[in-house]
């Protein structure tokens, strides 16, 4: 068995590239964090049938985000996604004290990530089947998601 090594990366091909195999390697948890999601392409047709999939097989979902916005307005197909899959998906929104995070990341089954340092840069790192690098992050996303309250619903009710 070969040592899991830090794959680093600082284009947008190259983070989209990463979040496809992060996406793509998933079996039963999601778990995410970025500001708004704008760079992570949830409403694409490649990453919602790729979702779909992983949601119609049992997966989990949940994201913590700062703004709605950009989900709401620029991923009908999210929003879909999220009506087809309410059981499967939760999002959550951070309270204002938090809203200074500027980090982003995706873990998969807590053994794969790509993050980005700074949600304003594309520079970051990938990282598959290494558990330790995904330690430090999935402690932060516990710590985000127990500080946020729900956010974004599958409907204007939430049903």
């Amino acid at each position: 068995m070969t040592e899991p090594s830090l794959l680093p990366f600082d284009t947008r091909a190259a983070f989209q590239q990463h979040l496809g195999e992060v996406l793509a390697r998933a079996r039963g948890t999601l778990v995410m964090f970025d500001p708004d999601y704008a760079l992570f392409r949830l409403g694409a047709p490649d990453v919602d049938a790729v979702l779909r999939g992983f949601l119609r097989h049992g997966g989990s979902l949940r994201l913590a985000l700062h703004d709605t916005t950009h989900l709401e307005r620029e991923a009908p197909r999210f929003m879909r996604l999220l009506k087809d899959f309410a059981h499967g998906i939760e999002c959550r929104q951070t309270p204002r004290g938090l809203r200074d995070l500027t980090d982003s990341f995706c873990i998969a089954d807590g053994v794969h990530i790509v993050r980005r340092f700074h949600s304003d840069h594309l520079r970051g790192e990938a990282a598959f089947d290494a558990p330790q690098q995904t330690e430090l992050s999935r402690l932060r996303f516990d710590a985000i998601w127990a500080e946020s309250q729900p956010g974004l619903q599958a409907s204007v009710t939430g049903l």
